[in-house]
């Protein structure tokens, strides 16, 4: 393939990915999906979207297997190379706004076989991820009214789903934005809140301070804890990149996303470490309560307990009807982030053709019919017997975040080299990471670590633990499911190259090319007394 002549192409307006599919062949035609996410939409699913049981609930779990400074120490970085990857997804997203998001890029500018091996895992994941939130979600209802049985509210839950899906994605983007605002509002008054109480100002407990992290103390169970909070951070993030993958249903993507994507930092830093040093704070880590703060088990939120040992009428209930709201929100996700994903594969070959169709209100409808199958499972889950199926159902999702997004910092790495190999410049891409591609390696080593520090904690959760089978893949089952998706491709497609070649990589067709003009912006001069001011600049 001849490199393309940057003069040469209509910028501006390249040839578009149909968002729809029309296949008459199959006998499938529907419409396309709809550009119905507004810039406000955007914002709340960058910046609230994905806060819910991995945070409000899998963050007391994590306190209590690695202790307070384990718990900081593994989100921060879990976040800082979310916030990479998250950059690295914006610059393809607002260059290439098309269906599918990091699936599409990952078969276009690296392999399919490692596209449909990632694609499918994430739409596991998230299909998998349904009716654990269910189950959570129907759980905090316990906390007042034991008498109901929780199948009941996995039905009330499921069918308000159901609802939400009548309107599409201007449906999903509303409730993310009213919900997400109930969760930010949430964080910022436990913020509030956890500083009260830990400076003695409500309760009995006078001064606390850094108490706890003395006694008894910062770390748990050596380096086997703190590396088992690695995968239930990723869980707690997870859902971050749906952002990329709205790219294709955003009223207006270049402005949105760039916008959207800067909010990461601001959600890791404030509603994710501020809130988890608050409650490490003021909630011990050896606190009994906290063995049961995994799953779904939503009553032993660390939120919840810090607030009621404090002695504070009313505000248990409030905080434990906020945690309703967010695993609320993030089944809503689940849905969204697993039916795009599986019409986008459907559309490129590597899914049953009838999951492509789009009616004519933009729902990818068969798909949302499987996920909301999966949430029948929900039911699976309340039953003891059933719980063993269930669990295993939900290890496919443990690792799945991990090679999601090293897969798209490794994607925007390639799609550089190519950019430049087929001639181009960077003045042509309408927006650029501060870090560039080295942001995107940071990501792409951080995402290795993370995934070696798991795979020794698969093996040895706890210092004088043996490796056991069961608990080994129950922590790791998705890395060999990626590997038998990736060689079952690869075996089915006869194609053995590890990448595509360069010269042969499609770089027009979705296009949308900056033209560099006077109008622009002037880059600010790099000087050593205007970084504080370039990198403010870059995170707001």
């Amino acid at each position: 393939m001849m490199a393309a002549d940057p003069e040469k192409l209509p910028v501006k307006e390249a040839v578009d990915i149909d968002n729809g599919s029309h296949d008459e062949e199959a006998g499938i035609s529907g419409g396309t999906l709809k550009k119905d996410l507004k810039n406000r939409h955007m914002q709340m699913i960058a910046i609230g979207g994905a806060i819910g049981a991995g945070l409000f609930v899998g963050s007391g779990g994590a306190l209590s297997k690695g202790g307070p400074a384990s718990l900081i120490i593994c989100y921060t970085i879990v976040g800082i190379m979310l916030l990479f990857t998250c950059q690295a997804m914006a610059e393809l997203a607002v260059l290439y706004p098309v269906n599918g998001a990091f699936y599409t890029y990952v078969v276009r500018f690296v392999d399919p076989s490692w596209g449909f091996a990632v694609g499918w895992d994430y739409a596991l994941s998230w299909l998998t991820i349904l009716p654990f939130e269910l189950i959570a979600a129907s759980i905090t209802i316990e906390y007042w009214r034991e008498d109901i049985s929780m199948g009941v509210w996995v039905t009330v839950f499921l069918v308000v789903l159901c609802v939400i899906q009548i309107f599409g994605v201007r449906g999903y983007g509303e409730v993310e934005f009213v919900l997400s605002m109930i969760k930010i509002a949430a964080c910022l008054g436990f913020i509030i809140l956890g500083i009260v109480i830990n400076t003695g100002g409500v309760g009995d407990r006078g001064y606390i301070g850094a108490r706890f992290w003395h006694e008894p103390g910062a770390f748990r169970n050596g380096f086997n804890g703190f590396a088992s909070v690695f995968v239930i951070a990723a869980f707690s993030f997870g859902g971050t990149e749906l952002v990329g993958l709205a790219a294709a249903e955003s009223a207006n993507p270049r402005k949105a996303i760039p916008t959207a994507s800067k909010q990461v930092f601001w959600r890791i830093a404030f509603f994710y470490i501020v809130n988890l040093f608050i409650v490490g704070l003021i909630l011990p880590s050896d606190d009994d309560r906290l063995l049961n703060s995994s799953g779904a088990n939503t009553k032993a939120s660390p939120f919840v307990l810090a607030i009621q040992d404090a002695g504070i009428a009313v505000l248990p209930s409030i905080m434990n009807a906020v945690v309703t709201v967010a695993v609320i929100s993030v089944a809503n996700s689940c849905t969204f982030g697993s039916t795009r994903t599986m019409q986008a594969l459907a559309e490129q070959g590597m899914a049953p053709k009838f999951l492509a169709y789009i009616d004519k209100h933009g729902r990818p409808l068969w798909c949302v019919v499987i996920q909301l199958a999966f949430g029948l499972l929900g039911y699976l889950g309340l039953a003891a017997e059933g719980r063993t199926v269930f669990n295993w159902l939900l290890a496919i999702s443990g690792l799945s975040y991990f090679f999601v997004w090293g897969s798209l910092c490794l994607t925007h790495i390639r799609f550089r080299y190519i950019w430049k190999a087929q001639g181009y410049t960077l003045d042509q891409i309408p927006y650029k990471p501060g870090l560039g591609v080295w942001g995107s390696w940071i990501g792409l080593i951080l995402n290795l670590l993370c995934l070696i520090a798991t795979f020794y904690s698969s093996l040895y959760p706890s210092p004088d633990a043996t490796p056991n089978a069961e608990d080994f893949f129950m922590s790791y089952l998705a890395a060999p499911i990626v590997i038998a998706l990736y060689l079952g491709w690869k075996a089915y497609s006869r194609d053995w190259r590890l990448w595509i070649p360069a010269e042969e990589v499609d770089l027009v067709t979705g296009l949308r090319m900056h033209i560099p003009g006077d109008d622009d912006e002037k880059p600010m001069e790099r000087t050593w007394r205007n970084l504080p001011k370039r990198i403010i600049k870059g995170l707001v």
